[in-house]
């Protein structure tokens, strides 16, 4: 087959080669809680001063600084102020109105003495050891000026922003749309959850691992099941993804050179292969292309090797396609506990799990393989914390030796 002329793509080419092929998707208005999360797509300007008016920032009396004389401060009390209410009882020299947090200053106060800081004498307070003029109030507009942009286009929204969102009045927000992914297993030897296997058949994980992690990542999974070695299933199930428009497919299986590794022929058939073998493990078969114009993502049949793979290819598309501006892994460094030795010069990614020691001068992470690291043993990753990675020119890393580790969060 002409696709088996293809260079070994290294991880970053590939990467960037799938990045290049995909594109930010429509802009779309969600209700407010659901854009959480989600990469805003528009500008939003306040629409009033934030606070509207000058308020107690905490319980106590509002006073003229001027009357604060001298170490022991009696003033009258000539009324009382809630948050929420108007004030409208003017403090005039050498009086006082309680007031209560958030409540507007009255006109003549321009500070606040909290209660610990008082004492009541029939209609009179004692200020004792109070505060400078102007403390414990919070000026008009001193958190956002009406006009103000608050909020540009590209910016993710965490909780603090749907909260300025929602102090703003904005109870739908314009979001970019969440990639619809479609996910597809294949081979004869696989079988749905629900169904007891055969002796020689297993259970789908493949599929439940992608969604899973096209839900982390953002997208809409699109569950389409698992056809067997033929290939006009395999392209029926691919047709079925473009019905159900969706904006990128992920197959698991099918990408190898075997005999019934049916994905790449049709990719060849109906579309366009880009690229199939990296210079990686687990992960080496891997094929990308597109069928149609919509990014389809082939991954190996094995279960670690299909969860690391979108993981790095996967991932980062489907946030640009959202978006993002960051796609960069999650990384730590950490100390190998025993020798690591390679020597077919690819790139390796070991399932560890993370130990803090305290050792001489500060806390490091100690790395521990997670038992075999065979690309079919699923439980190796159930284990780990992380993916410790060893690059290429590595050949041989004595424990105690540094490596970056991709945090499986």
């Amino acid at each position: 087959m002409a696709s088996e002329q293809r260079p070994v793509l290294s991880v970053e080419e590939a990467q960037q080669h799938i990045l290049s092929t995909v594109d930010v998707l429509e802009v779309e208005t969600v209700p407010l809680l659901e854009g959480a999360g989600r990469v805003l797509a528009e500008s939003v300007a306040a629409d009033r001063d934030i606070p509207p008016v000058t308020n107690a920032a905490m319980d106590g009396f509002a006073v003229r600084g001027e009357d604060m004389v001298g170490d022991t401060v009696r003033l009258r009390v000539v009324g009382e102020v809630a948050a929420g209410h108007e004030a409208d009882t003017p403090v005039g020299p050498g009086e006082a109105v309680r007031i209560m947090t958030g409540a507007p200053v009255p006109e003549g106060a321009d500070t606040v003495v909290r209660f610990e800081r008082t004492r009541l004498e029939g209609d009179l307070v004692v200020l004792l050891a109070p505060p400078g003029p102007g403390k414990n109030v919070r000026q008009s507009g001193e958190d956002v000026r009406r006009g103000q942009v608050v909020l540009e286009p590209g910016k993710v929204l965490r909780p603090q922003e749907v909260g300025m969102l929602a102090a703003l009045g904005h109870l739908e927000v314009a979001v970019i749309r969440r990639p619809r992914v479609a996910i597809l297993g294949t081979g004869d030897e696989v079988v749905p959850p629900s169904q007891v296997p055969g002796p020689s058949q297993i259970r789908d994980a493949n599929s439940y691992t992608v969604a899973a992690q096209v839900q982390r990542y953002g997208g809409v999974p699109l569950l389409l099941g698992v056809v067997h070695d033929q290939e006009e299933l395999v392209l029926r199930g691919i047709q079925q993804a473009l019905e159900r428009k969706a904006d990128f497919i992920i197959t698991s299986g099918g990408v190898s050179v075997g005999d019934f590794d049916l994905v790449k022929q049709v990719m060849n058939a109906e579309g366009e292969m880009h690229f199939w073998s990296l210079n990686m493990k687990p992960g080496r078969p891997m094929a990308f292309g597109d069928i149609d114009g919509t990014p389809l993502l082939g991954l190996p049949g094995n279960p670690v090797a299909a969860m690391i793979s979108t993981r790095l290819y996967a991932r980062p598309a489907l946030l640009k396609m959202q978006g993002f501006r960051d796609w960069s892994e999650p990384v730590v460094r950490a100390r190998l506990t025993e020798p690591i030795e390679r020597k077919d010069g690819r790139r390796h990614y070991l399932r560890v799990c993370l130990d803090g020691t305290d050792e001489g001068c500060g806390a490091e992470l100690m790395a521990t393989l997670t038992g075999d690291q065979g690309s079919g043993i699923l439980n190796s990753l159930v284990e780990a914390d992380g993916l410790a990675v060893i690059p290429e020119q590595a050949r041989h890393l004595p424990a105690g030796s540094e490596v970056e580790v991709v945090l499986l969060t």
